[in-house]
């Protein structure tokens, strides 16, 4: 399971991480951030050695969400040595996921 990561640790977990790091920007409330959820698991589990993968609850930490202008969820952001190297926002197929990790690792 992604990381759950929140306003405080943000920086220290995302930013300052060794690997890339895709960030889903999701509340429990969302179906399609359901939808992606597993997908996301199943990623994970592939490529854990390789890449970080974190969750962080828009509705808790909205000082990220709005740093981030995060306006529609689910929205993933993909980091690269502290910065933002791709976003995807909605629910997307594994292979769109594949192909951005692909890039960055």
């Amino acid at each position: 399971m992604p990381l759950e990561v929140t306003d405080d640790n943000f920086d220290a977990e995302v930013m300052k991480s060794m690997l890339p790091v895709l960030v889903d920007f999701w509340a429990p409330w969302c179906g399609p951030c359901r939808m992606v959820a597993p997908v996301i698991d199943k990623l994970e589990e592939k490529h854990k050695d390789k890449f970080k993968f974190c969750k962080i609850n828009v509705d808790q930490n909205q000082k990220t969400a709005g740093q981030y202008r995060v306006m529609s969820i689910p929205t993933l952001m993909f980091f690269k040595e502290g910065k933002v190297a791709e976003t995807v926002v909605g629910a997307v197929p594994e292979s769109s996921l594949q192909a951005k990790i692909d890039k960055l690792v």
